[in-house]
């Protein structure tokens, strides 16, 4: 059995080279964004957002929620990926960012498609929980602020109906999460996390070391929460 293969900067552009799905919409955000004050440490990779893309496709999403939009490149591939008449509520806590990916939204013809939601993602998750009811989404994305993701999931598993998707960004956190001496509030947060998806029956689920870590958890059918 072979282990887990290193990956190299020579390596990561071979799999772009041969895998990555590009066009002059997601090259131009993707370099608007990293000219931005931490916008390339802050952005989902190129091959990150065709897997989420992918995803969306994989279990036919119609109803998608995003929490956290930044520049809205994820937001742009899975908005993508659902049919006309789906919808994609997107979540963060000012209008900056999402007023920049706007644009981008609208020349890739999906700006329709997606519903930006600016305020508190806790009091937005409740709200469609009290507005639609449990088991009403078929993905959410957590890629926010660290230490509400154990929040985020939570209400997360209430809303994605039985078969549903959480994908959950940052798991492996730089590599923070196995650096003893990094006892920051957002590591410990993360690590908190894995453990809990680690134990949680309520789910199926996978962390792929791709990226910054992707962990996706899948909730079993017949439960209801």
């Amino acid at each position: 059995m072979a282990d887990q293969l290193g990956s190299s900067e020579r390596l990561l552009s071979y799999v772009r080279d041969v895998s990555l799905r590009d066009d002059e919409i997601l090259r131009d955000l993707r370099e608007f964004t990293a000219a931005l004050p931490m916008g390339r440490a802050m952005q989902v990779m190129a091959e990150e957002g065709q897997f989420l893309g992918f995803l969306t496709g994989l279990i036919g999403a119609r109803n998608v929620v995003e929490i956290g939009t930044f520049t809205g490149y994820s937001t742009l591939c899975m908005a993508r990926a659902i049919p006309p008449d789906g919808r994609l509520i997107t979540c963060d806590i000012s209008d900056k960012w999402p007023a920049i990916a706007r644009e981008y939204w609208t020349r890739a013809g999906v700006a329709d498609r997606i519903d930006v939601q600016i305020g508190e993602a806790t009091e937005t998750l409740a709200k469609l929980v009290a507005e639609s009811g449990a088991d009403t989404l078929d993905l959410v994305f957590i890629d926010a602020d660290k230490v509400n993701y154990r929040r985020y999931y939570e209400l997360a598993l209430e809303l994605v109906r039985p078969g549903g998707l959480i994908a959950v960004d940052n798991t492996l956190f730089f590599g923070r999460v196995v650096d003893a001496s990094a006892q920051d509030r957002d590591t410990l947060a993360i690590r908190e996390l894995n453990l809990l998806l680690r134990d949680d029956d309520r789910v199926e689920i996978s962390l792929l070391p791709m990226a910054d870590g992707i962990t996706l958890a899948r909730k079993k059918t017949g439960l209801r929460i």
